[in-house]
C-alpha cells in the first residue's frame, strides 16, 4: 500500500468515527449543561468548596469566579514544582527553578502544556499526577463552561445570568471528562502504553551499552492530555514516545480524543439555542477547515521531486517511522488547529510549507475545531463578526441568533480577535530585538525567525507545541512565555463572558424575510471567508518573513 493510500485511509476512518459520535456526544453534552439536578458526588463537591451551584451568576460574578479557581491553580502548581525535592515519589529529582515552576504552572493551568524541560528528567510521580495530570482536567473544564456560558446568551433574553461556574466546572469535570478520560486510558494500556509508579531503571539497547529510563501513570495522563486538548507529553519525545503512543491505532485514536468534544460541542451548541441546523453550520464550517488544512499539510509533506525523499514516500525527517508522513500530517494539523500542542512528530522538520501551515493553524485563534471549549466560543465570536460583515454589506442591523449585534458588541469581539495576535507579534518581537533569542536558537534565518514565531504563536493561542530548535529553558523564555499563555487564556475569556452576559439581557428579535440565514451553506461560506482574511491580513507579514520566506527558497 502506497503512503498516500494509506494516509487516506487513515483520514477516512477518523471522519467516520468523529461521524459516528458526533450526535449522541453532542446531545449528552446539552443536557450535561441543562440538567437541573446534581449528583451525589457533585453536592460533595460542592459542600467540600463551599459553592451554591443553584446561584445564577451574571457574567461579571462569573468571571471573577473563573479567575480565583485558575488563580490558585497556578499557586498550587508553582508551589507543589518548588517543592518536589521534599516530595514523595519525586524520583530524585530537584526541585523546579522559579521560572520554570512559574512557566509551567502557567502552561497547564491555561490549557497549554507547554514544556520547557523534559518530562522524565524533571518530573517526579506526584507532581506529574498530582499537579499536572489534575490540571489537564479542570482547565479543559473551564473551556467548556465558558463556551456554554456563551452559548446561553445567544439562547436566554432579557436575564444577565450565564449560570453558575462552580456547576459548570464540576459537571464537565465529572460527568464528562473523568468517564471520558477513564475508558480512554484503559484503551490505551490495552494497546501497550505504560500505568504505572515504577521508578528509575537501566534499559539495554540493540547496539550495546544502557540507558535510564522511568515509568509513570502515562496513559491515565495521555487520555486527557488528548481528550481535554491539553497536550504536553510525559516524556520528551510527547507522543511518538511508544511508551505514550505505542501503535499506528493508538495514534489514530488519540487524533480522535483530541477531534471528538470540540467536534461534539457544536451539536451541543444547536441543542441548547433550539436549533441542530446552526449547531450544523458551524460543524461545516470547522470540517471545512480542518480538512483543507490536512489536504495541504499531506501535499506539501507527500510532494517532493529529490529522489531520495520520492524513496522515502515523503519528507521523513522528523516523522516517527512507525506512523509515516500522512498519520504524521494529519495529527500536526489536528493538534495545531485544536489547543492541544501534543505531537507525534518534530514539526520543526516539516518543510518550509508545512511548518507555515501548522502556524497558521494555530494563527486562526485554534477554532476549527479548537480547544475544549475554547474553540466554540472562539467560532462563534467569528460568527458574530461575519455577521456583522454581512449587515455592512447589505445595509442592516447585522442579527445573529435573534440578537443584535450592536456596538457594544462587535467592539467586545473585535477585542478578542485583537488580543491573541498582539501578543504574539509584540513578544515576538522584542525576543528578536534582544540578544537573548540568537544564543537559544539552533538555526538562523527565516527558520530560525520561525522557531520564535512559532513559540509565541503557541504560547498566546494556548497550544503548547514548539520547534524543536528553540531552546526556551531561559529565564526570557520561561518568563515571556508565562505571561504570554496566561493573558492569551484569560484575556479573551473576559471579552467572552462580557459578550455572553450583553446578549442574555437583550430582547430576541423576529425573524424577517431581510435575517441573514446563518444556518445555511453561503453563510458558512462567509464564515470561513472571513477566518481566512482576517487573519491573513494580521499575520502574514510575519509569516512572509519566516516560513513562506523558506519554503519558497527550498
Amino acid at each position: 500500500m502506497s503512503p498516500v493510500l494509506a494516509g487516506v485511509l487513515q483520514l477516512l476512518a477518523l471522519l467516520a468515527a468523529l461521524a459516528l459520535a458526533h450526535v449522541p456526544l453532542g446531545a449528552y453534552l446539552a443536557r450535561v449543561y441543562s440538567a437541573r439536578r446534581h449528583w451525589r458526588v457533585e453536592r460533595w463537591i460542592y459542600r467540600g468548596i463551599g459553592a451554591d451551584p443553584d446561584t445564577q451568576m451574571r457574567w461579571p460574578a462569573y468571571l471573577r469566579a473563573l479567575l480565583a479557581f485558575s488563580a490558585a491553580g497556578v499557586l498550587f502548581l508553582y508551589l507543589l514544582q518548588r517543592l518536589q525535592g521534599f516530595l514523595p515519589l519525586s524520583l530524585g529529582f530537584r526541585s523546579i527553578e522559579p521560572a520554570q515552576a512559574f512557566d509551567t504552572a502557567a502552561s497547564f493551568v491555561t490549557n497549554t502544556d507547554w514544556q520547557s524541560y523534559s518530562g522524565e528528567q524533571a518530573m517526579g510521580h506526584v507532581v506529574q499526577t498530582a499537579g499536572l495530570a489534575v490540571q489537564n482536567f479542570v482547565s479543559a473544564a473551564v473551556g467548556m463552561a465558558v463556551a456554554v456560558a456563551l452559548v446561553r446568551g445567544f439562547a436566554r433574553s432579557r436575564t444577565g445570568e450565564l449560570g453558575n461556574f462552580w456547576a459548570d466546572l464540576v459537571r464537565g469535570t465529572v460527568r464528562v471528562l473523568v468517564p471520558g478520560a477513564a475508558i480512554a486510558a484503559v484503551v490505551l494500556v490495552a494497546c501497550g502504553a505504560i500505568q504505572n509508579f515504577s521508578g528509575i531503571h537501566e534499559v539495554g539497547q540493540f547496539m550495546g551499552g544502557s540507558q535510564q529510563w522511568n515509568g509513570g501513570a502515562v496513559a491515565s495522563q495521555e487520555a486527557i492530555k488528548e481528550l481535554g486538548t491539553n497536550g504536553g507529553g510525559y516524556f520528551n519525545a510527547n507522543s511518538a514516545h511508544p511508551f505514550e503512543n505505542p501503535t499506528p491505532f493508538t495514534n489514530l485514536f488519540e487524533i480522535f480524543l483530541i477531534l471528538v468534544i470540540p467536534f461534539s460541542l457544536t451539536r451541543a451548541f444547536g441543542v441548547m439555542v433550539g436549533s441542530v441546523r446552526q449547531g450544523y453550520a458551524i460543524l461545516a464550517t470547522t470540517v471545512t477547515i480542518w480538512l483543507g488544512f490536512t489536504a495541504l499539510m499531506m501535499w506539501t509533506e507527500f510532494a517532493h521531486h529529490e529522489g531520495a525523499l520520492r524513496i522515502a514516500g515523503g519528507a521523513m525527517e522528523g516523522k516517527e517511522a512507525r506512523f509515516g508522513v500522512g498519520a504524521s500530517a494529519i495529527f500536526a494539523v489536528t493538534t495545531t488547529l485544536t489547543s492541544t500542542g501534543a505531537v507525534d512528530s518534530f514539526h520543526s522538520s516539516f518543510t518550509g510549507f508545512g511548518g507555515g501551515i501548522a502556524m497558521l493553524g494555530m494563527m486562526l485563534g485554534e477554532i476549527a475545531p479548537g480547544g475544549t471549549g475554547s474553540g466554540l466560543y472562539g467560532m462563534l465570536i467569528m460568527a458574530v463578526i461575519a455577521v456583522f460583515i454581512a449587515g455592512l454589506m447589505v445595509g442592516r442591523t447585522p442579527e445573529y441568533l435573534g440578537k443584535k449585534i450592536g456596538a457594544r458588541e462587535i467592539k467586545l469581539a473585535a477585542c478578542y480577535i485583537l488580543v491573541t495576535p498582539a501578543l504574539v507579534l509584540v513578544f515576538s518581537a522584542l525576543s528578536m530585538a534582544l540578544p537573548t533569542p540568537p544564543h537559544s536558537m539552533l538555526n538562523s534565518g527565516p527558520h530560525g525567525f520561525s522557531e520564535v514565531l512559532y513559540a509565541f504563536t503557541s504560547a498566546a493561542n494556548n497550544n503548547g507545541s514548539a520547534f524543536a530548535g528553540l531552546n526556551a529553558d531561559t529565564d526570557w523564555f520561561n518568563t515571556t512565555t508565562g505571561l504570554a499563555m496566561l493573558l492569551g487564556r484569560f484575556l479573551p475569556m473576559v471579552f467572552v463572558l462580557a459578550l455572553a452576559g450583553s446578549l442574555a439581557r437583550q430582547q430576541p428579535v423576529p425573524v424577517t424575510a431581510g435575517t441573514l440565514r446563518t444556518e445555511k451553506p453561503l453563510f458558512t461560506s462567509l464564515l470561513v471567508g472571513a477566518i481566512l482574511i482576517i487573519t491573513g491580513l494580521t499575520y502574514f507579514p510575519a509569516l512572509a518573513l519566516g516560513p513562506l520566506a523558506e519554503g519558497l527558497a527550498s
